[in-house]
């Protein structure tokens, strides 16, 4: 039987996808957030026999490795569901990657991701938050309502070659999300807005990719003037609207208490 491989099936949207395909009955196997498998060629391809559909999270910040992967993808698998981004980071590289490989697919496109938050954990702990751009209002979004439309596009017919942009109900600025989230944890949180070449090297060793901390300080410092996009994607595709941030901040207080 035809199965689903979900890649990043530990991870915070893969592990919902992975959930919901099994109990709905899919055929679903799951490759691990952490496993190395995936940027590996010789060790991935035992894991794609009979393998339709692909659920690709990329475990990476950058395309590097992602050429000889795709291609072998391609050679099991009739359709690839990619979890891309709205910023044209790395996910530009390897969207190019599948289009040109020849399987169908479909592109799910988030903007800010809600859990992208929980990088500001210590600081929100702290009382204050100090990042760049306070001012930058982002259209944040539950991964369970991105896990959501995943599971629709990739149980149902009909989405080949569609780059479906996902965003949470409102676009906030970073200052009131700092402010949601200690209000969830139960603690007042202030912001103090950082300069962006004094907050690059945090970021840089963060995330270890000097290209990715230069395309995401560039979007946030856009956001200020030209807010993340809503769209209505998730109400759209699921049938229900999308969580707001503030139920995203009660869901994982205790990240931030």
């Amino acid at each position: 039987m035809c199965e689903i491989l979900v890649t990043g099936a530990s991870g915070d949207i893969g592990r919902h996808v992975f959930a919901s395909l099994s109990a709905a009955g899919v055929p679903v196997r799951g490759l691990p957030g952490e496993d190395a498998d995936l940027l590996d060629p010789v060790r991935l391809e035992p894991r794609l026999d009979g393998v339709e559909t692909v659920f690709l999270v990329w475990p990476a910040l950058n395309a590097k490795r992602a050429a000889p992967v795709i291609e072998l993808i391609a050679r099991y698998a009739r359709r690839v569901v990619y979890l891309s981004s709205q910023t044209p980071t790395f996910h530009a590289d390897i969207e190019r990657l599948i289009e040109h490989a020849g399987p169908a697919w479909t592109f799910l496109r988030p903007g800010g991701l809600a859990a992208g938050t929980l990088a500001m954990a210590e600081q929100v702990k702290s009382g204050v938050v100090r990042r760049p751009y306070g001012m930058a209002r982002r259209s944040l979004i539950h991964e369970k309502d991105v896990a959501a439309v995943a599971t629709h596009v990739l149980a149902s017919a009909g989405h080949g070659g569609v780059r479906y942009a996902l965003s949470g109900p409102e676009a906030l600025t970073q200052v009131e999300q700092v402010r949601i989230l200690g209000e969830a944890a139960g603690r007042e949180v202030r912001w103090e807005d950082l300069a962006p070449e004094l907050a690059r090297p945090e970021l840089l060793r963060a995330w270890g990719d000097e290209e990715y901390v230069d395309a995401e300080l560039k979007a946030w410092g856009e956001f200020v003037d030209s807010p993340e996009p809503v769209t209505n994607t998730v109400r759209v595709l699921t049938g229900r609207e999308p969580r707001s941030f503030r139920e995203w901040a009660r869901d994982h207080a205790d990240a931030f208490r």
